[in-house]
């Protein structure tokens, strides 16, 4: 695993100030005294994925566990459109996703897994691949690592996604098209795969 020295700005995204994340995640310093030197790629993945698995965890928990499972007072599927259900937590992820990426090219991310039930969610480039096998071979644990893609540098981090309800496991165990369906509360089912553009 790759250890990445900090850089002052992750692809002129935080020219504003070197402490770019504070003022991103809206907070204000005070009474600093000496200019912050910013932060690394890898600061800024591992604080944009807390926010991404905040809302997942509460979603699938709050959400779709409680209404679906435990309530049942409606049901969570796929086609949640034509069926009047709520949407599944992988597809709620899906449409933040695609949201912020019709809004910045800054960075992007993905819910991928090496047990996808939609193939269009399984690894396609080697670092994705080793992070998804590196995160569930070491529960607990991030992948950090550098990829060219197109000519673009990039810093991709890959974090574990947990089974965090009991919902998550029925559903991928009970789905028709699942190639594994031996998933428990707490286990990795796949991977959120961050992925952030560096500088020259």
């Amino acid at each position: 695993m790759k250890q990445l020295k900090p850089v002052t700005t992750i692809s002129g995204m935080m020219k504003a100030t070197t402490f770019g994340l504070t003022v991103a995640s809206g907070m204000i310093l005070s009474g600093c005294e000496s200019e912050p030197e910013g932060i690394s790629p890898q600061q800024f993945t591992d604080a944009l994925h807390k926010v991404m698995e905040s809302d997942r965890a509460v979603y699938t928990k709050q959400v779709v566990n409680r209404l679906a499972k435990d309530e049942k007072v409606i049901k969570a599927s796929e086609h949640f459109m034509d069926e009047k259900a709520l949407p599944l937590p992988a597809q709620m992820f899906r449409f933040g996703a695609e949201m912020v990426a019709s809004k910045t090219d800054e960075f992007s991310y993905s819910l991928q897994s090496l047990w996808p039930i939609n193939k269009q969610n399984a690894p396609v480039t080697e670092v994705e691949k080793t992070g998804l096998k590196f995160i569930s071979d070491n529960p607990g644990e991030n992948y950090y690592s550098e990829e060219e893609l197109g000519g673009q540098k990039y810093f991709t981090a890959v974090y574990p996604d947990i089974a965090v309800a009991p919902v998550c496991a029925s559903c991928h165990n009970e789905h028709k098209d699942t190639p594994r369906s031996d998933f428990k509360v707490g286990d990795v089912m796949g991977g959120v795969v961050i992925r952030v553009p560096l500088g020259s």
